[in-house]
């Protein structure tokens, strides 16, 4: 089936977010007395939606989570575009896709306003149709729900929607959605967990997509 959509998530797909978030949620842990964590490691904290990052960066300390996530993302919020930025051919491939006539949309499990914000700085000229982070009452990836949201609101089929995502949740949210799962190996996370969530395939750079979906010129 032709493919008509795209839908991406955000952090560690479209954008490099890794740094201002580590500096944001470490600066919050500082604040509460607890040990930071290494840039690197956020790699495994994100991915699930703010309040379980808050609750893996809290080590334990349970009756502190609530006030560490509440800082970090007041803190996160006003400097989500410090060291924030695009792959390297991300702007080109969504630019390609929207000439060719394939609708974009961006799914997040970063908040909603935060979600909103580095897609309008860093994609001022992509046309997406949706862009949804997490809102209150709709569960987090890989709940399908807001996948499934976005393609009824989009009018499009999930199965005619490609899915693009760096984590094991994307991909179980792909294939819980009925869309075609694309693991990306420049972001956050391992081809082998990609795999293992139901990748159907891998791209090293998102030039190759077009020749994937059988659109390379």
């Amino acid at each position: 089936m032709a493919v008509k959509a795209a839908l991406f998530d955000l952090d560690g797909t479209l954008t490099n977010t890794l740094d201002d978030i580590a500096n944001a949620m470490n600066r919050a842990l500082r604040l509460h007395g607890l040990p930071e964590f290494p840039v690197n490691d956020y790699r495994y904290l994100v991915g699930d939606g703010v309040k379980k990052l808050a609750e893996r960066a809290s080590r334990g300390r349970t009756e502190l989570e609530d006030s560490v996530r509440r800082e970090y993302q007041q803190y996160y919020q006003a400097h989500t575009q410090v060291l924030t930025a695009p792959y390297d051919g991300v702007p080109d491939m969504l630019r390609e896709l929207q000439r060719r006539g394939v609708r974009l949309a961006v799914f997040s499990n970063k908040p909603h306003a935060d979600t909103c914000g580095v897609v309008a700085h860093y994609f001022p000229d992509v046309a997406f149709d949706i862009v949804r982070g997490q809102m209150e009452g709709v569960p987090v990836k890989p709940d399908p729900a807001g996948a499934l949201a976005i393609a009824e609101a989009m009018a499009i089929a999930p199965d005619e929607f490609v899915y693009l995502g760096d984590t094991g949740t994307d991909m179980r949210c792909a294939v819980n959605a009925g869309m075609r799962p694309i693991g990306v190996l420049w972001g956050f996370r391992t081809a082998e967990e990609l795999l293992e969530s139901g990748a159907e395939a891998l791209l090293e750079h998102p030039s190759q997509l077009m020749g994937l979906l059988g659109m390379s010129d």
